[in-house]
């Protein structure tokens, strides 16, 4: 897989000419701007593939940012808070798509047509063996801009899935 390295302004600038999909690598990317990108390049009509998911991080203290998540297991219905919990994702690719999710549009038809066009993937497939993937410079926890901070904390969202019960295939 080809690698480019690019700020998210160049990508809506330049790149998207003509494109009908795009591939991002989320190795090292915060999970929140990644999103946030992916939700304005779904609303242009764009079919987006996130490729290594697991890699992409959330920012704060590990143990905050894992009991934050957790928190909404404890979490029941209105109507009768006896029975189970609202259903949580667990997977990273659930996480991401949720977070994704929560930034499109309220209006519910919309909403499920956009969700449609975004793929996220752990790891790299095969169908995606020589094809060109963009990194997101601006966005990644290791850019300028955030080296110049505080160093911070961080949690992969494979760290976090694990710790909410994800059990990942081939892992005894």
């Amino acid at each position: 897989m080809n690698i480019v390295e690019i700020t998210s302004k160049d990508l809506f600038a330049s790149e998207l000419a003509n494109k009908q999909e795009i591939i991002i690598d989320a190795d090292s990317l915060i999970l929140g701007r990644l999103a946030s990108i992916v939700a304005k390049l779904v609303k242009l009509g764009i079919r987006v593939h996130v490729v290594n998911i697991e890699k992409a991080v959330l920012t704060g203290e590990r143990k905050r940012v894992i009991e934050g998540y957790k928190l909404l297991f404890e979490v029941k219905t209105h109507r009768n808070p006896y029975r189970q919990a609202i259903h949580r994702p667990r997977h990273p690719i659930s996480l991401f798509k949720r977070t994704v999710r929560n930034m499109l549009p309220k209006n519910i038809n919309r909403k499920l047509r956009l969700i449609k066009l975004v793929k996220a993937y752990v790891g790299i497939p095969q169908e995606f063996e020589g094809k060109t993937a963009y990194k997101l410079v601006d966005i990644s926890i290791n850019s300028s801009e955030h080296a110049k901070k505080r160093p911070r904390d961080i949690v992969t969202l494979a760290e976090l899935a694990k710790a909410m019960g994800w059990n990942p295939r081939g892992a005894t």
